[in-house]
Parts: C-alpha cells; structure tokens; sequence
C-alpha cells in the first residue's frame, strides 16, 4: 500500500524553494555546478538549473554523475549487475561550489560513491548537497546541506520519488510499513 506524502504542487513549491536556498548562500550562479545523481538526481538537477536562473538570471553548469561502479554494495548484494550510465562533467570542477543532487537520503552510501566519482574528475573546493527527500537511518555520517522533506521512516518503508521526466508525474510516496 502506497500513501501520497507529496503531490505535484507540493513537489513544485518544495523544488522552487531548494533553488532559492542555493541562490540564497551562492550569489553567482556562474561559480556552481549542479552534479545530478543517476537516475531522478538528474531531473532534479536540470529543475533546479532553470529555476535558480529564474530567480538570479544566470544559469549554473549541470553535470551528472553515474555511481554504479562506485558503490561498495557491488558484488555483495543479489540481483542484476549495475548498468553503467554516463558520467558528463563537462566543466572545470576545481573552480566551482558542486551541489550534488539527489532524489532521497537513505543510508548515505550513495552520496559517498557519488562524490569517490567525482574526485576522480578533480578537486572542486566545496561539495555540498541537496536532496528532495531525507528520510533518515543515515549508515555514514553524511548531511545534505539542503532539504526538500525531511520524512521520518521506518527503515522497511520505502520512499518512492515520481518525476514527470521518468516516470510521467510528480510525487512523493511511502510504500510498506503501518502508518
């Protein structure tokens, strides 16, 4: 059973309103690059893009970055070897703030593949993040720097993030679990 947490007006607000945070503690857009993570990360990260160039009239760089061969669960958990996406940083990271992307927080093993893949690219002198989603039962000590939700779960729950782009439209869910 899945309960909508989120809908698409309110996935709209909360987008708008992490763009503003960004624009909030980086003036320049010019000096940040938005890095989104494979697969909803990416999304995210071209929404947030056209909305801080909205508010601040000039556009961040955009890059993604795909973990797969990053993650330290490869090999060790069962089902499908990951797939290999690509990875398009295609700007000098060392002179840019990275924001990484991210549709949900979970443990934090994501975010620590995302940013091993990233300092194979360079040294960018701040890398922050921003995540829709944060649902807690954080595996390493990780933080996003902006939040969309914070959303409490038990650690059976599942959140599940909907975009227009990949999945035809906005929503928050949480799945399983007594509520």
């Amino acid at each position: 059973m899945a309960k909508v947490v989120v809908d698409a007006d309110q996935l709209r607000r909360t987008v708008a309103r992490m763009a503003h945070e960004i624009v909030e503690r980086h003036a320049d857009p010019r000096t940040v690059a938005l890095v989104g993570i494979h697969t909803r990360g990416v999304p995210l990260a071209h929404r947030l893009a056209g909305l801080i160039e909205q508010f601040a009239g000039a556009k961040p760089d955009l890059g993604s970055v795909d973990i797969a061969l990053y993650r330290d669960d490869v090999g060790v958990r069962r089902g499908p070897v990951p797939v290999v996406g690509d990875t398009v940083l295609d700007f000098p990271i060392e002179d840019r703030v990275v924001v990484l992307v991210d549709d949900v927080l979970f443990t934090g093993r994501t975010i620590r593949a995302a940013i091993d893949a990233l300092l194979d690219f360079g040294r960018p002198p701040l890398v922050q993040l921003a995540v829709l989603v944060d649902r807690g039962h954080r595996e390493l000590p990780i933080r996003p720097d902006y939040v969309g939700k914070n959303l409490p779960t038990a650690r059976a729950e599942r959140v599940a993030v909907h975009l227009a782009e990949i999945d035809g439209e906005d929503e928050i869910l949480l799945e399983g679990g007594a509520r």
